[in-house]
């Protein structure tokens, strides 16, 4: 199996944390998100171990994109981890689920002022700052406040990570950031320097998704400590903190790479280390942004197979209860997945199909070209590693509600969002 927190019962049931999935789909209906609890803060401890292991100071934070419900926040509030919000809803979210905003770190290309003045209204401990507009925009709402806004400056170290062009976001010419190499990356600098609202607390950058080694954090964190060695030469600024962004890839399908996320937190920490002695800096305190690595593999997504369609000669199609408003992941960036036909897990895989959804709309595919043992109307498939970007993601489209979510913990389940209802669709029409 993909994952440890997947196996086969005595019934030949596919288990999801324990918990047989066809009973669970019984229960809770289809389409059904699923959320494995303890795996969530297993995958928060390793980060936050390893972290606090070899570093002096050191905070991961959760991105929220990810996967962004009341639950979720109360979880990683529990497991000490930080959160990195991109919008007014994220931050929202998080302070009715009880988080504290101190170590909440504001993301986004384009803060709007309200914004802004949200976020500083409501105690947002760092805002990560995209450009220079965005500057002048905190310099004026925080006018009249008592303390300094705290910034990190997000700056693009021209990394290209070989990921998917639509996750790739450390190129010079990324929609985010200020770039080093054409000197705006000083520009900003120098600007946060002078203001008399804002406190730099240090540099962040972000390279790409799906990083399945250290070379990307490595040559990340080289560029943005020389850079900060220049800013200390020229301004006479000290590094305080240093944000490497998202965490380590996921293991999706078997030909994938196993990470083992504690080493390689240890090989970024002894290259920062020699680095900072070598520059002359103090060893700031060190951010990383993990999202995916945290929910990934601690989702399963699971559906009814309706109809099967067979085309002689041609293709093969098996249509699911939901399809891209509940995973548009396959629609944008080709993802690959693990399906199982839950209820025949043990039996041969002998026929080729597309997976494909409900929605009026030939790119609603959920993988193609899948070898699963024949299913019937009624039976039950499974889709592995759904935990991040599937409900954060999920769209009305069609005017389909979307699924529930529902938490495993210790034998035990519990829905953390409850699923739309037909009057939950039109709650807000006039």
């Amino acid at each position: 199996m993909i994952c440890n927190n997947i196996g086969v019962n005595e019934k030949g049931n596919l288990t999801f944390a324990g918990q047989d999935v066809c009973e669970l789909a019984r229960k809770y209906g289809t389409p059904l998100y699923l959320m494995d609890e303890e795996k969530i803060r297993e995958n928060c401890r390793t980060y936050k171990n390893a972290m606090d292991a070899h570093f002096e100071s050191a905070l991961p934070v959760y991105a929220s994109k990810a996967a962004s419900f009341m639950r979720m926040y109360e979880i990683i509030n529990e497991e000490g981890l930080g959160i990195d919000v991109v919008s007014v809803g994220e931050i929202y979210t998080a302070m009715k689920a009880g988080m504290s905003l101190e170590n909440a770190y504001f993301h986004s290309n384009n803060k709007t002022d309200y914004d802004v003045e949200f976020a500083i209204e409501n105690g947002v401990g760092y805002f990560v700052v995209d450009n220079e507009e965005e500057l002048y925009a905190i310099e004026r709402s925080n006018k009249g406040n008592p303390a300094k806004q705290k910034v990190l400056l997000r700056l693009t170290p021209g990394i290209d990570t070989h990921t998917y062009e639509a996750v790739n976001t450390g190129k010079v010419d990324s929609k985010f950031g200020s770039a080093i190499e054409t000197g705006q990356a000083e520009e900003i600098t120098r600007l946060a320097l002078e203001m008399e609202e804002i406190e730099l607390m240090g540099f962040h950058c972000h390279i790409g998704s799906q990083v399945f080694d250290s070379d990307t954090f490595l040559r990340g964190s080289e560029i943005m400590l020389r850079f900060a060695a220049e800013m200390k030469a020229k301004y006479g600024y000290e590094l305080k903190e240093l944000s490497l962004g998202g965490g380590y890839g996921v293991k999706y399908v078997e030909s994938e790479p196993e990470i083992d996320i504690a080493a390689n937190i240890k090989q970024v920490s002894a290259y920062v280390h020699n680095l900072c002695a070598e520059l002359g800096l103090q060893v700031p305190k060190m951010i990383m942004e993990p999202g995916r690595s945290i929910v990934a593999d601690a989702g399963m997504t699971l559906y009814t197979v309706g109809t099967i369609k067979q085309i002689p000669g041609y293709k093969n199609y098996i249509s699911i209860d939901g399809g891209m408003t509940d995973n548009p992941r396959y629609a944008l960036y080709g993802s690959e997945y693990t399906l199982f036909v839950a209820n025949k897990a043990t039996e041969p895989a002998d026929f080729t199909a597309d997976v494909v959804g409900r929605c009026c709309e030939s790119g609603d595919i959920i993988q193609p070209d899948v070898t699963l043992p024949k299913p019937v109307r009624g039976d039950i498939v499974a889709v592995c590693t759904t935990g991040a970007y599937n409900y954060s993601m999920a769209s009305n489209y069609n005017r389909i509600a979307r699924p529930a979510v529902v938490m495993l913990n210790e034998g035990k389940s519990y829905q953390a969002v409850k699923r739309e209802s037909l009057d939950d669709l039109i709650m807000n029409d006039l």
